[in-house]
C-alpha cells in the first residue's frame, strides 16, 4: 500500500486505551439491554419495562467519560470536537429531513463516511450524538432514544473498524458494509420493544424464560414479517448514496482535517539572540 493510501485510510482520532476500555464498557451496556429478552427468566420480562430511562442516563454518562478520556489523552481537541458538533448536527439535520420514511434514512451515510475518517471512538460518539440531535429537532425524544443512541455508535464504530483500503477498494467496502449496517440496524432496534408487543405474526411472540434458540426462531420470524421491508430501502439508500458521494465526501473530510492539522505538534523556537548594534565609525571633521 502507497504512503498516499496509507495516510487516507489512518483515522483522525485513535482511541487510547483508557478510552478503549470506556467505549467496551458502553458496548457491553448496550449489548446487554439489548440481548436481555434471550436469557431471562419467565417472571422478568415486564420488570424492565421501566428501565430506558436509567439506560439513557448511564449511556450519556459513558459518553461523557469517552469524550473526556480522549480529551485527557490528547486524541481530542477542538479542532476535533468542532467537526463533531458540526457532523452531528448535520445529522440531525438529515433526520429531521427524512425521518424514517419508508425505511429511506440518509443520516446512515454520514454516520458511514464520518466514522470511516474520524476513528472508532469518535465514530460511536458522532453516531449517538447525531441520533439524539436528530430526537430533539423531531421531538422524537421516547424510551426507545438510548436504544438507536447505541445502534447508531455501532454503525460508525464499524465503518472505523474495516480494514484498510483506499480507491475505489474503500469505497465498494463501505458500500457493502452501509447495506449490511442498514438492515443490521433494524434487526437490533426491533429488540427493544419486541418483549412487549402484545401482538404479532403467528410464531413471532416473544415467550419469557423459553430456551435460547426457540425465542431467537421466534424474533427471526417476527422480523421478516415486520421489520425487513423498511431495513432493506435504509441500506440499499444508503450503499448507493456511498457509491455517488462517498469519494468525494471522504476526500473532503481528509482534506479538512489535514489542513487544520489536528494532530500537529506545537513547539516553541528558542530566543534569537538580537545582534548588538555595531559601533559607528567617528564622523569625519573637516579642517
Amino acid at each position: 500500500m502507497s504512503s498516499a493510501a496509507t495516510r487516507s485510510a489512518t483515522p483522525l482520532v485513535r482511541v487510547r486505551w483508557v478510552s478503549a476500555f470506556t467505549l467496551a464498557v458502553t458496548l457491553l451496556v448496550g449489548v446487554a439491554a439489548f440481548a436481555w429478552p434471550f436469557v431471562v427468566t419467565p417472571d422478568a420480562s415486564l420488570a424492565h419495562g421501566g428501565d430506558a430511562p436509567w439506560l439513557f442516563v448511564l449511556l450519556l454518562a459513558l459518553m461523557g467519560a469517552l469524550v473526556l478520556a480522549e480529551l485527557g489523552a490528547g486524541g481530542l481537541d477542538a479542532k476535533t470536537v468542532a467537526v463533531l458538533g458540526v457532523l452531528a448536527a448535520l445529522g440531525g439535520a438529515l433526520r429531521v429531513v427524512s425521518a424514517g420514511t419508508a425505511g429511506l434514512e440518509p443520516i446512515f451515510f454520514l454516520l458511514v463516511v464520518g466514522g470511516r475518517v474520524l476513528g472508532r471512538g469518535a465514530g460511536f460518539v458522532l453516531g449517538a450524538l447525531a441520533v439524539l440531535v436528530g430526537a430533539f429537532l423531531t421531538g422524537g425524544v421516547g424510551p426507545w432514544a438510548p436504544f438507536q443512541m447505541v445502534a447508531a455508535g455501532m454503525v460508525g464504530l464499524g465503518a472505523a473498524s474495516l480494514p484498510r483500503a483506499s480507491g475505489r477498494r474503500e469505497i465498494w467496502l463501505l458500500a457493502a458494509y452501509g447495506l449490511l449496517a442498514g438492515i443490521a440496524y433494524g434487526v437490533v432496534m426491533n429488540l427493544w420493544f419486541w418483549p412487549f408487543a402484545t401482538t404479532g405474526p403467528d410464531g413471532g411472540v416473544f415467550v419469557p424464560g423459553d430456551p435460547l434458540g426457540a425465542n431467537i426462531s421466534r424474533y427471526a420470524a417476527f422480523y421478516l414479517l415486520t421489520s425487513l421491508g423498511w431495513d432493506l430501502p435504509r441500506g440499499v439508500l444508503t450503499a448507493v448514496l456511498v457509491v455517488v458521494a462517498g469519494r468525494p465526501v471522504l476526500g473532503s473530510l481528509r482534506r479538512g482535517a489535514r489542513r487544520a492539522a489536528f494532530a500537529a505538534p506545537g513547539w516553541f523556537s528558542p530566543e534569537v539572540p538580537t545582534p548588538a548594534p555595531t559601533a559607528r565609525p567617528p564622523r569625519r571633521t573637516d579642517p
